[in-house]
């Protein structure tokens, strides 16, 4: 709040001083407030031992970032024997590796040698070149987030527990409020249950509702950062998911997600959906408004079609390495199944499977350690 008032009347209105932060507070913040809030609903019973409560605050494999594990879920299943089965074995050994490859393969490379470039000097690469870095950011943040989850969900079935899926194929959808049930599930089921529902939800009328919606999405923003750019971002959303529920109680034919739409429609609303989560993504990464308005100036007045054959050709790997994430991603098939079916592959093949992906990623790996996104927040 003192860095955007500064923003507002000018570096030495307010001084601040800066602020030593636990890592991961934001996400046992809002497990320790889901649990006190459950308690006062009445919706979980407290827990009769408080090292079970710090234990639930403190477990590892989510503590840094996510998925924002519920008491209501967790609990329970520290009351109950641990035990790993071959299938949870199985299961989890499968999702730290597909986080691996995510991280590691995907998210890293195309960081390290296309999206940073372009999004720290923009005005030195050409419109194409910004697009393109604006795609290859929602493959990173995708592949960097969903790989700590699918790592962490993982780890937990290591050691028996069981925790909630984050990511479900986000940039599948169809509408702006169908990404939001499947990008950062955990999240924005949090935001729903605990501010918006609060707030008062869908409950006092329809204008109420739409500023329901736009004040939890402003907040989603100011808990990423305490930045302009990231207020902006929940603004966005906030107001496209308003103007989506508008629009729904307007035309009683349009669908909510893509459920039941013809595969036309879903193709052109999905592809609407995606660039402007695309266009968000850029006051979410950049480090400043500045960034922002070189970037998007870039992209509509100085495209320059004649480069992209030399473009295409120097950044050829990472093109490829990008085409082939979205092709996974958007591919006709269940993630859920699929892990469900290279589980029951025989126990030669999954170790195989598992030499070929260490391989791979020390092949690929950079020399410096790359954090996760998230660990920032």
């Amino acid at each position: 709040l003192i860095d955007i008032s500064n923003t507002i009347f000018g570096d030495g209105f307010l001084q601040f001083q800066n602020i030593f932060l636990p890592v991961g507070i934001s996400f046992f913040t809002f497990q320790s407030m889901s649990y006190v809030i459950d308690i006062y609903r009445r919706q979980l019973t407290p827990t009769r031992y408080w090292i079970d409560y710090l234990f639930y605050l403190s477990f590892f494999p989510q503590l840094v970032a996510g998925p924002i594990v519920r008491a209501r879920d967790f609990l329970p299943q520290i009351s109950r024997k641990p035990e790993v089965t071959d299938e949870m074995f199985s299961k989890g050994l499968i999702l730290i590796l597909i986080g691996l490859i995510k991280k590691a393969i995907i998210s890293d490379y195309i960081s390290l040698n296309f999206v940073d470039r372009v999004f720290d000097s923009p005005l030195q690469y050409s419109g194409f070149e910004n697009l393109m870095g604006v795609y290859g950011y929602a493959l990173q943040i995708y592949c960097d987030f969903s790989g700590y989850s699918d790592m962490a969900i993982g780890i937990a079935l290591l050691l028996g527990f069981r925790f909630p899926k984050n990511f479900d194929l986000p940039y599948r959808s169809a509408t702006i409020t169908e990404f939001w049930r499947r990008w950062h599930i955990s999240l924005s089921s949090w935001l729903k249950d605990y501010l918006y529902i609060s707030l008062g939800g869908n409950r006092k009328g329809r204008i109420r509702t739409y500023v329901n919606l736009l004040i939890t999405m402003l907040l989603g923003g100011l808990w990423h950062g305490a930045a302009w750019r990231f207020i902006i971002w929940g603004g966005l959303h906030g107001a496209a998911l308003a103007v989506h529920k508008f629009l729904l109680s307007r035309f009683p034919g349009m669908k909510p997600t893509s459920e039941g739409m013809s595969r036309g429609r879903h193709i052109a609303n999905g592809l609407l959906t995606f660039h402007f989560v695309c266009f968000c993504w850029i006051f979410f990464r950049a480090a400043d408004m500045e960034i922002v308005t070189s970037m998007l100036s870039q992209i509509f007045t100085n495209f320059d079609f004649q480069l992209i054959p030399a473009v295409l050709e120097g950044y050829w790997k990472v093109f490829a390495i990008m085409a082939l994430g979205y092709l996974i991603h958007f591919l006709p098939m269940n993630e859920d199944k699929t892990v469900g079916y290279i589980t029951k592959m025989p126990l030669a093949v999954k170790v195989v499977l598992t030499v070929v992906v260490i391989w791979v990623v020390m092949q690929m790996k950079s020399t410096e350690i790359q954090p996760f996104i998230y660990f920032q927040f």
